[in-house]
């Protein structure tokens, strides 16, 4: 791997280099996981690609693949750990989705029934037509 990969002015790159301590939890050649310090609830975790990469879209899929496998094996220890109600995995991309740290990074979020976490939203039924037409429009853009 090497600091190559890594930005100098990223929070996210000092706490894999070790510049800023962390609660590290695992780290492999391609992902660190370490406990976030504003948790949402307890067990409430983060993973994030040794590589600097702002976002999803500017992520080569090798990282992006190795991230969410980081991810699975973080939840499966939350999950065994603290045993919630459910977890939600969590990606924000751009200050529209309240993305913090422009360094790709996903949460773990333990979940228990009732905690009113303002993640979920309501079901309400689409405009099927509507539904059907931007369906073919994202088709027609995939790579």
């Amino acid at each position: 791997m090497g600091d190559a990969n890594l930005d100098a002015d990223c929070i996210f790159c000092k706490i894999i280099r070790g510049e800023i301590p962390s609660f590290k939890l695992f780290e492999d050649d391609k992902v660190f996981a370490f406990m976030d310090i504003n948790p949402v609830h307890p067990g409430h975790s983060l993973v994030i690609p040794k590589f600097h990469t702002p976002n999803i879209f500017e992520a080569p899929p090798e990282w992006a693949a190795a991230t969410v496998n980081g991810v699975q094996r973080l939840a499966r220890a939350v999950e065994k750990t603290v045993s919630p109600d459910g977890i939600n995995i969590l990606q924000a991309n751009g200050p529209g989705a309240a993305q913090s740290v422009f360094h790709l990074h996903m949460h773990v979020v333990p979940r228990k029934n009732g905690d009113e976490l303002p993640m979920n939203w309501g079901i309400r039924p689409g405009d099927m037509a509507e539904i059907e037409a931007l369906a073919a429009d994202i088709r027609a853009n995939l790579d």
